[in-house]
């Protein structure tokens, strides 16, 4: 959420920007959900919770915040906010990456991770995770000036997030940590087919950009699951655990 794309037509993306405006919200008010009735059901001692955690859910607050209201902005046509809030943006996910990156290996190091997944693959799982997430955003700011580009990867940064929300809806106890992770997988790509559906449907065809995403959300697991599996990183998370 940089800038919206500069050097073209309002027409060029408003006909159809209230697509992306429903997908914020909807996308938001998922993550917000999955997150609160996890803590209603009292899966969470939030008083011992790490004061990063605390932090790190914070910027995901500000991050849906400005993911709604920057789809919003551009739907309005009101570019000159849009564009000064997209380097507030670009911050937000600095922060959001260094403190997914840190709060995984802390997880590890405290021995906090899910009881379903072990210690390599959590590990793999933050960290993937903070990349992509960092990556598709990194990609959307340098596409800035091709809008349709540019919401999509937008879309799909923020579809990489669904995954620690969809985490808490799918019954990862009754089916382990890799495959609750690949059933998580299958409905990020509902939101990918959401898209690449209104891609066909305004553009005749699926946009680069999201088959991009789709292939960021598949390439992103399989990475995960066969490193976790690997020497090293199953050694790197005994060290940090205090096993090695």
């Amino acid at each position: 959420m940089a800038t919206l794309a500069e050097g073209q037509g309002a027409q060029s993306y408003l006909s159809d920007q209230s697509f992306f405006v429903k997908l914020s919200w909807v996308m938001a008010i998922l993550i917000l959900f999955a997150f609160a009735q996890n803590a209603a059901l009292g899966r969470v001692d939030i008083p011992k919770v790490p004061y990063w955690v605390h932090i790190h859910g914070l910027a995901m607050l500000t991050w849906l915040g400005l993911f709604v209201n920057q789809n919003r902005l551009a739907a309005s046509g009101n570019i000159a906010l849009h564009r000064k809030l997209g380097w507030v943006s670009a911050f937000v996910v600095c922060l959001i990456v260094g403190l997914t990156s840190l709060a995984g290996v802390r997880a590890v190091e405290l021995h906090r991770q899910p009881p379903f997944f072990d210690p390599a693959f959590f590990l793999m799982l933050t960290q993937v995770g903070a990349i992509c997430f960092g990556g598709l955003v990194f990609a959307a700011i340098v596409n800035r000036r091709d809008t349709e580009r540019h919401r999509r990867l937008m879309a799909g940064a923020t579809i990489i997030l669904l995954d620690a929300a969809l985490g808490r809806l799918v019954p990862f106890p009754l089916l382990g940590g890799e495959m609750g992770e690949w059933v998580t997988t299958a409905l990020m790509m509902v939101f990918v087919a959401l898209i690449a559906a209104h891609d066909r449907r305004t553009l005749g065809r699926v946009h680069p950009a999201t088959v991009t995403v789709g292939m960021v959300v598949i390439l992103a697991h399989l990475v995960i699951a066969l490193a976790a599996r690997s020497g090293p990183v199953i050694a790197l998370a005994a060290r940090l655990s205090g096993q090695g």
